[in-house]
């Protein structure tokens, strides 16, 4: 149930399960630190697709460095519906049960976007109480359409909630640097330094060509992760992450030598993850090719 740490690699789990019923059979406060991006009720259907470029001179409809002309071939694509009647409902057993396999000194970070964001920070206070939100981080971004008809929504919301708001793992000084927005007015040794992030995170999405990018809907940035994994937990903790996904908070914790449990049921998001964390955990070299198909 538990991984445990061992020499050659990363220790951790990856569940093919439904998380509610995981969740229900892990031990309480075993946990340092929980990161879930849930669906985020939409409505819709969320698909990316991906694809590679091969260079062809003549056929290609792109163009890279030096004029050269690249072919794009689509190789997959992955998608999931994003509509629940009841989306608290939906949410609230699965926030109960984080709150219970936390530790005493643990924190719970919640990723969702404008359209929730407000039912979801009542329940938590309800479940861990007022006094334990910490913060609301904003991920802002610039990346996609314009709309026309309103300001364009370019960010999402991180809620943060500390098991105990009075004793909670926050590494200062593990923090990455970010550049001022006016190094002149610094001087030199603090503009080589940079600042601290506040509670808005200026942070691209993964690129669509990036090495990062699976090719996984929602695929959220490694940056953002590592930030949250370094500051609020430390190396051979336990980090918990039940909407798995892509496997991102997987890849964060293991960079970072940090235990994880990561929990999804669809079986192309546990193919991904597996893949993904093959290079830092050896136990799950071969592991995406025994998935049952979904």
């Amino acid at each position: 149930m538990v991984p445990e740490n061992n020499e050659g690699g990363t220790s951790g789990l990856v569940v093919y399960a439904d998380n509610l019923e995981y969740l229900r059979v892990m031990p309480d406060g075993i946990v340092d630190l929980i990161y879930i991006d849930p669906p985020f009720n939409t409505g819709k259907t969320q698909s990316r697709e991906s694809i590679r470029t091969v260079r062809d001179e003549e056929s290609g409809d792109r163009v890279g460095f030096q004029g050269q002309r690249y072919r794009t071939e689509r190789i997959g694509n992955s998608s999931y519906d994003d509509r629940f009647d009841d989306y608290i409902a939906f949410l609230e057993p699965r926030l109960r049960e984080a709150h219970r396999v936390l530790k005493p000194n643990g924190s719970f970070f919640l990723h969702v976007d404008y359209r929730e964001v407000h039912y979801c920070k009542v329940l938590l206070d309800e479940i861990f109480g007022r006094a334990s939100f910490i913060n609301e981080i904003v991920w802002a971004y610039d990346y996609g359409a314009r709309s026309k008809s309103r300001w364009s929504a370019k960010h999402d919301n991180i809620l943060w909630y500390a098991r105990d708001p009075s004793n909670f793992t926050f590494n200062y000084e593990e923090m990455d640097r970010i550049p001022y927005m006016a190094p002149g007015l610094v001087g030199k040794d603090k503009a080589a330094r940079g600042k601290t992030p506040t509670d808005v995170w200026w942070h691209t999405i993964v690129p669509t060509s990036g090495k990062e990018k699976t090719g996984y809907a929602t695929q959220k940035p490694r940056g953002i992760l590592e930030r949250i994994v370094k500051v609020h937990s430390n190396p051979g903790d336990l980090v918990l992450d039940f909407f798995a996904g892509s496997g991102t908070t997987g890849e964060a914790a293991a960079k970072n030598d940090r235990r994880y449990i990561l929990v999804d049921n669809s079986a192309e998001a546990i193919r991904v993850t597996a893949k993904r964390l093959a290079p830092y955990s050896p136990q799950f070299k071969g592991c995406e090719s025994i998935i049952p198909a979904a």
